[in-house]
């Protein structure tokens, strides 16, 4: 099952556990270069209200624990908007996780998903870029912050300290989670990681460069 992270865009929370707000949002390419299209979810909607299943709320994408249940689930112009209920007075993580909701302490929601047959094409215009045209959604979760920049930044780092370089693929990474697209990502450590981890006669010392570099993500 593939899952994909969105910021927490919660519109409402009451004190028995109701929120609202939207689990997944159009347009927005992730770190993997995939871009969910309107109307993705409609029959996937559809279909579980038809059969009687439910979409379940879990948390950090764990089976094993439900924490609440969605009321109501609709696209719009906007993404995927829901409304569903913690169930705080049954369940101590349920309540745990409102009172996580409550001081914006949670950084996101989390759909998990297959893609059917024909259900995603690779952009046109966009190199690396596939767009999620039909999704099939099982399960929306709430997460903690989906994305640590500065502790990338420090692994790799580290990395470098001990004498070592990352690999092509880590450092890679270590950019897509930055912030860069997968086409710069590939562009920046492909063609120039030796050179600025190691440094040349002549260039800034390696922890000017990796100062710079966590100022500009910061940034």
């Amino acid at each position: 099952m593939n899952t994909l992270d969105f910021a927490l865009e919660t519109k409402s929370l009451t004190d028995e556990g109701e929120f609202e707000g939207y689990a997944s949002t159009f347009g927005n390419v992730d770190l993997g270069g995939d871009v969910v299209e309107p109307g993705a979810f409609i029959e996937s909607i559809v279909r579980s209200k038809s059969e009687g299943r439910a979409i379940p709320m879990l948390w950090q994408h764990d089976r094993r624990e439900p924490i609440g249940v969605w009321k109501d689930m609709a696209e719009d112009s906007k993404g995927l908007f829901v409304r569903g209920k913690l169930l705080v007075d049954a369940d101590p993580l349920a309540k745990r996780a409102h009172a996580l909701l409550k001081e914006k302490a949670l950084g996101g929601m989390s759909i998990g998903y297959f893609v059917p047959p024909g259900g995603a094409a690779e952009d046109e215009r966009r190199r690396g870029v596939r767009r999620l045209k039909k999704l099939d959604l099982r399960e929306i979760s709430l997460v903690t912050m989906p994305m640590n920049t500065a502790a990338k930044v420090t692994a790799v780092k580290e990395l470098v300290a001990d004498g070592q370089l990352p690999s092509l693929p880590e450092f890679e990474d270590f950019l897509r989670e930055a912030g860069f697209s997968k086409s710069q990502a590939a562009a920046i450590a492909g063609k120039g990681l030796s050179h600025l981890l190691r440094g040349e006669p002549g260039s800034p010392p390696t922890a000017d460069f990796w100062s710079a570099l966590d100022a500009q993500l910061r940034g």
